[in-house]
Order: C-alpha cells, then structure tokens, then sequence
C-alpha cells in the first residue's frame, strides 16, 4: 500500500527529487508534500507547471469558445496528462482530441469517456484496441477517413465484429497532409461508405487548417468545408445527430471559430475546435499566435490579458568555462528545440530573497543531449549553481520528455504532480 502521510525522512530519495513514482499525487495529498523549488527540493533539471496559469489558461479558452457556442476537444497528445484531461474536461470540454489508438487507450483508462482520433485508423492492432474500447457503451470515438480503401478496411473489419465505427469525412489540400483533395475523392469515400452501413456511421466533416499559412487560403479552406457539410446533410448522409464538424490547431482557432460559428447545414451540428496548446502556452511560435489573435479578434480583445506560458525549465548553472559562456546542465533530452531554444527567463542564486529576469542579452546557443551553451558577457553576475528558469517554444515536444512534472503555487511550492503516459 502506498504511503500517505509526508513526515521527514519517510520519503526515499528518489521519490522526494521526481516525485511520487508509483501513482500521482491523489487530490487530498496535494500540497503535503512541502517540497520548494527554491528550497532545492526538486532534482535540477525539472520542468514545472505554474498553478495560477493553468487556471487563467483554462478559464481563458472555456470563455473564448463559449462567445462562439462552439465545443472544445483540446488535443490531448499536446500533454498526455490526465490529471489536465480531468480539468480540461471539468472546464466544459466537449471531449479530448488525440493522435493513435495508444494515446486513445491512455485516456480511456484514464476516464476519459469521449475522443476525436484526428488522424485516420489504419492497422489490425490498432483497431483491436479501439473496438475493445467499444464495448463499453458509454465510451464514445470517432476517426478520420479520406480513401474509400481505408474505408473498405475499417468496414470488414468492424463488420467482423458486429461494431459500428463513426467516422468523420476529412478534407484537405493540395500539398497537404491526409484528407480528400477535390471532390471526385469525396466521392469514391461516400459512396465506400454506402457499402458499410451497418459497420461505419459518418458522424460529420474534419480538417486541420494548420498545413497552410495565409489567412486568405485557411478561410477559403473553412467556407469550403461548411460547403461540403452542407452538401452531405442535404443528402442525407450523416448518421449522427448533431453532426460534427470540427478543426483548429492552436494557432488558428479564432479564425475557424469565426468561420464556423453559427453555420446552418439545415441539421443539427456541433461545431468542435481542438487547439491543444493552449493549456500551458508558450514563448515562441504559440506567443506569436496569440499576438495576432488579441490584435485582430474581437472576442480575444473583450477578454482579460490573453493566454500565459505556464510551463518552464529550470536547470542549474554547472560550469562557467569562459567569460562568455556558461554550460547549463538540461539539454534536448528536456526541453523542445525544434521550434526554437529555450530563453532564459529568471535566475535564483540559492540562499537568495527571490528569483530575479535574467539580461536580456542572455541566449541559448545551442544544445547537446544534456548541456546547452547560454551565451553571456564577460563581468555578467552568474556563478557556478545559479537556477535558471527557461521559456520554451513547443510545449508538445517539451511534455513528452518528462514522466512527472510538479504544479508550483505563486510561492514556487509543489501543490501537486502531473504524471505524463506518451
């Protein structure tokens, strides 16, 4: 039986530097810990989640699709943290987006009663795993097809098991990723479709708009998509009700909202938006995001101060081998750097009165699996286990690296830990 009670020297040490190893914290247990980051509590590298962020975040997005009326199935592969599904979910989400049947798996088990597989289900295991998932009827899923082979495929093989799929019809562009480019190949899949009724439902339409860069094109790619929906439901074709018709990624979901809030296909519809980054935010390409957003939409401009980056890298300084150059111990094996290098945002010399900005002149360099290179100046106040917090651009590719991640009140205090199941 897992222990309970937090007293002083009850706790291993490996289990008081990353956190409880054998499950999460319960939410009774959260804060009894009394771990503090500045304290040294916490083993360096460590990326940590600020409470009062998360919280901002959350409420931010429910009343951003709540001016639309549209639903919010943010995209879970952005975290795969059920403790923020949970919250998520309790914020009025429609249900949480994901990638494959593992991650959809991972939910399930973790209580997750409705997913949006944004990707199409190709494989014999991963269909076995999303049909033993069906058996339990409260669990509700839907996955993208766009070739009237797949839709053969997933048809025989449902078909075998006496289950009924939903499927949503995706379109896409030219030069894109998946989806049916024109509508000779929306053809071919609906009338595939016609062949499986009693094993595939078409439950609605799906896109990803991100593929693409200009506004101008993105807009015509979201009227298009109404003009389909519309088609279909005039056919009759759907066999859900409300139909669905969902896209957004994180970077373009006030524009999706704007064009597909209030569409009338003649049918009930549910409008679902799956931008996933929005949880923890960033400094770089999400920042840049919701510049655009709070300068060009209304709704965002009503609302208090727009979306915070909740998530940080903190790291010590471990070797100052020249004037101009300190070596930081994290590397790519802890943060994101695909879409930019961490930027150092605070430092805290042990012992101190509180984490102060660090100069603006300071920049990461460049990065090894577990040392990166901050460039500094010569006479620059930074000595040898000074703790660093960094920004990061990408949240996605900073969670997947990290099995617990501690949630920090105002005060930098462990309140809880997010456990991650990539």
């Amino acid at each position: 039986m897992r222990e309970t009670k937090y007293q002083t020297g009850t706790i291993d040490p490996l289990n008081k530097a990353l956190g409880r190893l054998a499950a999460p914290l319960a939410p009774d247990e959260a804060g009894q810990v009394g771990w503090k980051l500045l304290a040294e509590d916490l083993s360096l590298p460590a990326a940590v989640l600020y409470e009062d962020k998360l919280v901002h975040n959350l409420q931010w997005m429910r009343k951003f699709m709540g001016e639309y009326g549209v639903q919010l199935a943010p995209h879970g592969k952005t975290t795969m943290a059920p403790k923020l599904f949970a919250r998520q979910l309790d914020e009025g989400a429609w249900g949480i987006t994901l990638a494959t049947a593992h991650q959809t798996a991972a939910a399930a088990a973790h209580g997750v009663k409705r997913v949006l597989m944004a990707n199409e289900l190709v494989g014999r295991r991963n269909m076995e795993i999303v049909a033993d998932l069906l058996r339990d009827p409260s669990f509700e899923f839907f996955s993208l097809v766009d070739s009237a082979d797949l839709v053969d495929h997933l048809g025989a093989f449902f078909r075998a098991r006496g289950q009924t799929l939903q499927v949503l019809l995706e379109l896409g562009v030219e030069g894109g990723r998946t989806g049916v480019r024109d509508a000779a190949q929306q053809a071919e899949v609906l009338a595939a479709l016609a062949r499986w009724p009693d094993a595939l439902t078409l439950a609605g339409v799906e896109i990803y708009e991100g593929v693409l860069q200009q506004e101008e094109d993105i807009r015509k790619f979201l009227q298009r998509t109404v003009a389909v929906t519309r088609e279909i439901a005039a056919q009759g074709r759907f066999g859900r009700s409300p139909v669905v018709m969902s896209g957004a990624g994180s970077a373009w979901y006030d524009v999706v909202a704007e064009e597909f809030a209030r569409t009338d296909i003649g049918a009930p519809i549910e409008i679902v938006l799956r931008p996933g980054c929005y949880l923890t935010h960033d400094v770089g390409i999400y920042r840049a995001a919701q510049e655009r957003i709070l300068a060009s939409n209304p709704v965002a401009q009503k609302m208090r101060e727009g979306l915070l980056p909740a998530l940080q890298l903190w790291a010590y300084v471990q070797s100052i081998p020249e004037p101009t150059r300190a070596i930081i111990g994290m590397g790519k094996r802890d943060a994101a750097f695909d879409a930019g290098m961490p930027i150092p945002a605070r430092i805290y010399r042990p012992g101190s009165e509180a984490p102060v900005a660090t100069p603006a002149h300071w920049k990461v360099t460049g990065m090894m699996d577990q040392h990166a290179y901050l460039e500094i100046q010569a006479g620059d106040e930074v000595r040898v286990g000074d703790m660093i917090a960094f920004d990061i651009s990408h949240p996605c590719l900073t969670f997947d690296k990290w099995r617990h991640i501690p949630v920090l009140d105002s005060q930098l205090r462990v309140i809880d830990i997010v456990q991650t199941f990539f």
